[in-house]
């Protein structure tokens, strides 16, 4: 049947399964009649399956980044659904190179101002063994590095539990996972070690949730971050004065608090400040009316 579930939804609430947002456990019940799609993510095996018959090309539906470097490495060396060690090495792998060349230094904050040339920077190559081992490293002749460094930031992008990183093929263990340097370039890995998969599947879900606009403006020193708050107060007094209703509205003051929110320290006198301001709302014309 594939990874689209929107013309079986009904029939899986109607069964008693119960479809919940994974961030705040709200259940799917209310906004079913504004889903636009919903496709749960697959693992390997299809891609697998595919593979086996010959396919040198293989388009998926929705399927996890990870299963995409998974399926070749199970196909080739027959990995079986309880091989969860050397399965959950295929998905380290799958994690590594999954955001290109984020792992060859593209994404990196240990000594990024030492990494060469990464205008022609190189993306990673996985070097794979039948017994789970494996190498990391990149075209050669081109820009970026491959280290132990590089390869443990793009570990740690977007992990989660760490003992528990959850796939549809396996649950891998992060903290079993051992990185040594095996040459210019080139990065081993091995000893990873993981359990049997989860029973369930993540779906993604998109429905239409009214509409939305986000305007900025931009203050200078002195007392930029004053001024950019007064500018907002301002704002919210208009909103009130022209009797325009936002289910939510963010606010960010861009060069304090945008990236690192309640944890950035504070500002002390800043010499710039963006401010920005995002509203939502079910009635287009109040949102068309922000905008201008």
């Amino acid at each position: 049947m594939g990874d689209d579930l929107l013309p079986r939804l009904d029939e899986l609430i109607a069964d008693g399964h119960e479809l919940r947002n994974m961030d705040t456990g709200e259940p799917l019940a209310p906004v079913r009649q504004k889903v636009l799609s919903a496709n749960a993510y697959l693992g390997s095996l299809p891609i697998v399956a595919a593979l086996a018959k010959g396919a040198q090309i293989v388009i998926t539906g929705r399927a996890t980044d990870t299963a995409l470097t998974m399926a070749p490495l199970r196909y080739e060396f027959g990995w079986s659904a309880r091989d969860y060690d050397r399965l959950a090495a295929g998905i380290v792998a799958g994690h590594i190179i999954e955001c290109g060349a984020q792992c060859s230094g593209g994404n990196s904050l240990y000594d990024w101002r030492s990494i060469p040339d990464l205008a022609k920077v190189g993306y990673p190559i996985v070097e794979a063994s039948a017994d789970g081992a494996f190498v990391v490293t990149k075209h050669p002749n081109t820009g970026g590095r491959v280290s132990v460094p590089t390869v443990t930031e793009q570990l740690v992008y977007e992990m989660g539990d760490p003992r528990r990183y959850i796939t549809p093929d396996v649950i891998a263990d992060f903290t079993t996972i051992q990185l040594r340097e095996d040459g210019k370039d080139r990065v081993r890995v091995d000893g990873v070690r993981g359990s049997e998969p989860p029973t369930q599947l993540k779906v993604s879900v998109a429905y239409s949730a009214g509409y939305k606009a986000v305007g900025t403006l931009v203050y200078a020193w002195p007392d930029a971050l004053e001024k950019a708050k007064a500018a907002y107060c301002v704002l919210r007094t208009r909103f009130e004065r022209l009797g325009l209703q936002f289910e939510k509205i963010l606010v960010e003051y861009v060069g304090v608090n945008a990236t690192h929110g309640p944890l950035a320290p504070e500002a002390h006198d800043p010499p710039e400040v963006q401010l920005r301001v995002g509203v939502l709302s079910q009635d287009r014309a109040a949102v068309e009316r922000f905008t201008r």
